[in-house]
This record gives structure tokens, C-alpha cells and sequence, in this order.
């Protein structure tokens, strides 16, 4: 196969006759030399010959497929056979397609008659070989011309976007759009101009637009609006607008129902379990809840929300039914828990910021962490609702038993408070320590104690038998810090100074207004039990 080839390649720039007859003299010389073996020698001179016409077919369809240039024999046998072979138009030396057939015919006008049979019998072989080969087409091939529009009368030319010279599809016909090719084109032109003027005057508006909104935002701050104009489209930015001004209209019909005001204490009401209560104070809730004129909170959680249909379905699914924490007293209906607020941070900042619209000195909103809160609740079947709260810090330098203390408004004057400051002085009891409310006490808060210190020294009075009565006797008995006692004593007038010492009367009118009133409350059970209690001190207190 490859003398054949080789001979083939060496014989490229001849006449093409060379072949045979080296052929015819192979064949010469073989029939001298042995008569025997001639019909084995001609059966391998004949499968050089094929091999060697099958090569060259196989280099020229590759030539005819990639769009090389490539000269050959104009007698070659094999090139009008491929191109025959190939249904597309073969490509010309300079790689297009003919433009006539002058360029498709490179067979040579002097081939002889023998040469013309020995051409034909050597296609039919070839033809066999080649019959399993798929049809070759060119790679870069963009337009099939046998492919015509669909459309009656048009001829394929010109295009409907103005871009391409021909089209072959309706959807690119001029005629079938009622055009003609040369109006595309200047269509084209038209709407290039018409996209190249849009982008520069976007890219003008851009920067003029930036420069205009800075200047704006260095004169008036965060005092005006931005601009928004150049920003979004004019469509997005009117239906900005109508939103505008139809959450205004909303806002300005509350007002007028007095829903909202204006000013620090933006929320009026909170609708808090089974109640709805009116607040007293502002709270530092979050602009977007402080602006309502109505907050919805979970008694058991403490989470705000903004609506009923919110705590509707929030209640629905919240799962808490006491306060987080340890349950450290109970007694009947009545307990409290002790809430760390380093471990259950949200829900005592929570309850700070609910405390605050019925406090006026609290300033303790989220720095929660280095306080234990100790929660009371009522039960019934639903859960346990929230009575009231005192915070106390876990160390104290100057032994603060109390930093801040409230009683919900739907349990005031029904004894909650007292029983608050009692548990308090109980943990101080159980500490060894003598405690003291944090100061400045509020005003509820100074009459709530004060009404405590006097009933503790009234009770102390009557049951002490004794001649003399110390101050400092009576502060370790109660747990209440002297200056307390002093000055409750003080405002009792019980105490008067005589020769130099400060004496201590025992008031019995007083004590028997203190008795009568005992009497008649009864066995309340808004006391606190001692022996309820089942707490310890924390570690490092």
C-alpha cells in the first residue's frame, strides 16, 4: 500500500498515464518469467491498483470536506468521482462554492477511449468500496441554495431584520411583511440611530441625575427625601408615589380615630391576654410597632406584634404556657419563677420594655444579663398569666434586694405588690442580708413600700414584749435596711429625740388601727408562705 502511494504522490504532476503503464510492464515481466505463477501475480498487481485508486479517493473526499486547496491531475479519475459522489456543490480553489459549471468541470477534454473504460470499471470499484461511507458535507457551509421562501413570487433575497442578504423562512421574508429588502435595511439603519441616541442620553441622565443627588444630599441631609427621580422607571416610581400617599391617608384616618398621635408616646393601648390596657409611658419598642397606635404582646412569651390576626395565629402555635426558668414558690394559684437573664435574654428584655410603659425612671431596656427576674404568676386552666415581676441584680455592692418591681395594672390594688416586696425580703431573709430597694423609687413604688415598712414595724411592735427596741434588733429581725426604718418610723412620728438619745414610742393607737384591719382581711391568701419557698442562693452571691 505504501510503494503504491508513494508512486501515486511522485506521479501527481504528469499525465496521469504513468500508472498504467508501469502496470503493463509489471505485468509483462511477470508472464516471462514463470507461466505458474501468473494468476497469483495478477490478483496482487490488480489489489495494488485498487488499493493505491482508493487512496487517492479517500485524499480528495478529506480535501473536498475541510475546505482545503489542494491540485491534482486534471485526468485524475477519482476527483469526478467524488464529486459526483457528493451531493453538494464542491468548493473551488479559493474555498467558496462555483459560481458556474466551468468551475466544476476539471476532467481533462483528451482522455482516451481506453482510458475512459479503465475510468468507469475503476468508479464501479470504488463505488463498492465506498457505499457504507455517510455523504460528506463542508463544515463551514452557511446557505443550502437549493432551499427557497415559501413565499408565492419571492426570491430569497434580503432579510427582514436588515442584517442577512437571503432567508428562506416566512418569519424573514420582506414580501411576506408587505416590505422590500432595501426598506429592511433602512429600517436597520434606523432603529441602530435610534438605540445609540436612548444609551447616550440614559448615560447623560445617569450622571447628571448622581451629581444632582449628591449636591441634594449635602444641603438637606436625612431631612428631606432622596431624589428618585433617573433611579427606576417613570411607571415603577408612579406606583411608588400611590403608595405613598395611600399609607398617609391610612395613617391620618388612625390619628383622627385616635388610634396614633404624634409624639414620644406613640403606642395607646396594648391588648395583653384577656385584657386591653392603656399605657402610661413611652417604651423604646422599634420604630416600625412604636408608630401603631395599638401593640398585640403573648402574655406568656411577651413577643409584640402588629396585628390580631398575627397573635391570632402566634397563639395558635406558641407553646409556652409560664414563664422560662425555675419555679422556686408555689402556693395555690400563686407562683413565681426565677428567670436568669443571661440565659433567657429576649424574654426579659421583653419584659422590660413592657414595664416600662407603666414605669416612668426604668431605664433598663437590654442589658438584661447580670440580673435574675423573679416572675409571679396566677394559674388557671389555661396557663400561668403574668402578675408581676421584680428584677434584682446577682451581686449587688450595696446590697440592693429590689432593682425594679411592678405590678401589672389589671392586678393592682388587690395586694400583688405587697406580696412582691415580702418575697423579696424573704430571699434576703434566706441570704443573711439586709436589702434595700434601688432608688429613685416610683411613685406607686415609694407608697407600695413605705405602706410595707409600716405594716412590718406595727406587727414587730405588737408582738414584741420587751422594754427597749433596737433598731438594728428590728432591721436583722425583718431583713429591712435602718435608714428604711428610721424613716418610716419618722413619718409615723414614732420616733422623737429626748436629752440627746433618739427614742422609739409605741404608738398603741396605731397598733390597734394595724390589728383591726388584720381582723378584718382575714385569712387571705395574698401572703407569702415561708415554708413554700424552695430556692438557695445563687453561687457567688
Amino acid at each position: 500500500i505504501d510503494t503504491g502511494t508513494k508512486r501515486h504522490m511522485a506521479g501527481s504532476g504528469s499525465d496521469g498515464t504513468e500508472d498504467s503503464d508501469s502496470s503493463a510492464e509489471r505485468e509483462q515481466t511477470n508472464s516471462s518469467e514463470s507461466d505458474g505463477n501468473m494468476p497469483k501475480r495478477q490478483r496482487l498487481t490488480r489489489a495494488s491498483t485498487r488499493l493505491s485508486q482508493s487512496s487517492q479517493v479517500f485524499l480528495i473526499s478529506a480535501v473536498y470536506h475541510y475546505g482545503g486547496v489542494t491540485s491534482f491531475p486534471s485526468d485524475t479519475p477519482d476527483l469526478k468521482r467524488a464529486a459526483d459522489h457528493d451531493e453538494s456543490p464542491p468548493l473551488t480553489p479559493t474555498g467558496n462554492a462555483p459560481s458556474s459549471e466551468s468551475e466544476l468541470d476539471i476532467s481533462s477534454p483528451n482522455a482516451s477511449h481506453d482510458e475512459s473504460q479503465a475510468k468507469d470499471q475503476a468508479n464501479r470499484d470504488s463505488d463498492k468500496d465506498l457505499s457504507h461511507r455517510p455523504k460528506r458535507r463542508r463544515c463551514h457551509e452557511t446557505y443550502n441554495f437549493n432551499m427557497k421562501c415559501p413565499t408565492p413570487g419571492c426570491n430569497s433575497l434580503g432579510h427582514l431584520t436588515g442584517k442577512h442578504e437571503r432567508h428562506f423562512a416566512v418569519s424573514g421574508c420582506p414580501l411576506y411583511h408587505n416590505l422590500s429588502a432595501d426598506e429592511c435595511k433602512v429600517k436597520a439603519i434606523s432603529r441602530e440611530k435610534q438605540e445609540e441616541e436612548v444609551k447616550a442620553q440614559e448615560e447623560s441622565n445617569s450622571r447628571h441625575a448622581t451629581r444632582h443627588q449628591v449636591e441634594h444630599r449635602q444641603t438637606h441631609g436625612n431631612t428631606r427625601e432622596p431624589l428618585l427621580e433617573n433611579i427606576t422607571s417613570e411607571y415603577d416610581l408612579e406606583l411608588f408615589r400611590k403608595a405613598q400617599a395611600r399609607a398617609s391617608e391610612d395613617l391620618e384616618k388612625l390619628r383622627i380615630q385616635g388610634q396614633i398621635t404624634e409624639g414620644s408616646n406613640m403606642i395607646k393601648t396594648i391588648l395583653f391576654g384577656r385584657y386591653e390596657l392603656d399605657t402610661w409611658y413611652h417604651s423604646p419598642y422599634p420604630e416600625e410597632y412604636a408608630r401603631l397606635g395599638r401593640l398585640y404582646v403573648c402574655e406568656f412569651c411577651l413577643k409584640y406584634m402588629k396585628s390580631q390576626t398575627i397573635l391570632r395565629r402566634h397563639m395558635a402555635k406558641c407553646v409556652w404556657k409560664h414563664p422560662p426558668g425555675d419555679e422556686v414558690y408555689r402556693k395555690g394559684s400563686i407562683s413565681v419563677f426565677e428567670v436568669d437573664g443571661k440565659k433567657n435574654k429576649i424574654y426579659c428584655q421583653n419584659l422590660c420594655l413592657l414595664a416600662k410603659l407603666f414605669l416612668d425612671h426604668k431605664t433598663l431596656y437590654y442589658d438584661v444579663e447580670p440580673f435574675l427576674f423573679y416572675v409571679m404568676t396566677e394559674a388557671d386552666n389555661t396557663g400561668c398569666h403574668l402578675v408581676g415581676y421584680f428584677s434584682k441584680e446577682k451581686n449587688s455592692f450595696l446590697n440592693y434586694n429590689v432593682s425594679c418591681i411592678l405590678t401589672m395594672p389589671q392586678y393592682m390594688r388587690q395586694g400583688f405588690g405587697k406580696m412582691l416586696i415580702d418575697f423579696s425580703y424573704l430571699l434576703s431573709k434566706v441570704e443573711e442580708k439586709v436589702g434595700s430597694p434601688e432608688r429613685p423609687l416610683s411613685d406607686l413604688g415609694l407608697i407600695s413600700y413605705r405602706s410595707y415598712w409600716k405594716e412590718v414595724l406595727l406587727r414587730y411592735m405588737y408582738n414584741f414584749q420587751g422594754k427597749e427596741i433596737s433598731i438594728k434588733e428590728i432591721s436583722q429581725e425583718t431583713a429591712v435596711n435602718p435608714v428604711d426604718i428610721v424613716s418610716t418610723l419618722q413619718s409615723l412620728q414614732m420616733l422623737k429625740y429626748w436629752k440627746g438619745k433618739h427614742l422609739v414610742l409605741k404608738r398603741q393607737d396605731l397598733i390597734d388601727e394595724w390589728k383591726a384591719k388584720e381582723i378584718k382581711r382575714g385569712n387571705s391568701n395574698k401572703t407569702i408562705d415561708p415554708s413554700s419557698l424552695k430556692w438557695t442562693p445563687p453561687k457567688g452571691t
